[in-house]
């Protein structure tokens, strides 16, 4: 693909609550919401339908293999190409896929964004942008309580007990090594006004010269 058409591919990642999702909405805004388009982690959550109800709320969600990676890198291609997806939705409520899928453009760049996706090698060769977002621990649990109780019908005893037996661990398994791929790494979240900045220049740095940044 000549550079002129070439999409620029950005990776958000982070952990839990980190800030991922700011960050990525102040690009958005930035940028202008027809030049970017904005994929998200959480959709390729694997269907438990085939399981128990009361037996999916136990599985890791925080493991690699809890997302359907296959799919999610086939749509980033897809993207990166120049063309158009039909992105999955999940439901969190009930932790199946639901039958509606949402129409995606290709446009100039391309978000993906979640808290693994720098941990997956195959993702990062098709990133011209790494991001990681660092945020203190104790932040990143109050905002996720906050979030699964609000939007995902959690429990408080719930999401504590999630946190304690597969979030945690996994993080510091799988998402906090992850950092080292980084181009940058954001501490304080999503309202740090320089690094926005300096993600706006390298961002557009990478649109002028294409090329896919780094190793992965």
């Amino acid at each position: 693909m000549p550079p002129s058409t070439r999409r620029r591919v950005i990776g958000v990642a982070g952990g839990t609550g980190s800030g991922k999702t700011t960050i990525v909405g102040r690009l958005v805004e930035a940028l202008g919401p027809t030049q970017v388009t904005r994929l998200e982690q959480d959709r390729y959550y694997r269907d438990l339908s085939s399981m128990p109800t009361d037996a999916r709320g136990s599985r890791n969600f925080d493991h690699p293999d809890s997302f359907d990676l296959d799919l999610l890198i086939e749509h980033l291609r897809q993207l990166a190409a120049g063309e158009p997806i039909d992105a999955p939705r999940y439901d969190f409520r009930r932790h199946v896929r639901e039958p509606a899928t949402d129409r995606l453009a290709a446009r100039p760049a391309v978000i993906v964004e979640g808290i693994l996706v720098l941990a997956e090698a195959r993702l990062r060769a098709l990133m011209d942008v790494k991001v990681y977002v660092d945020t203190d621990d104790d932040i990143r649990f109050i905002r996720r309580l906050q979030r699964d109780i609000a939007e995902r019908g959690r429990t408080v005893e719930s999401v504590i007990e999630q946190y304690q037996s597969t979030v945690k661990p996994m993080h510091l398994e799988f998402v906090e090594p992850s950092k080292r791929y980084a181009h940058v790494i954001v501490p304080e979240g999503g309202y740090n006004d320089v690094a926005v900045e300096m993600l706006l220049k390298l961002v557009g740095h990478h649109g002028e010269h294409g090329g896919r940044g780094g190793s992965s």
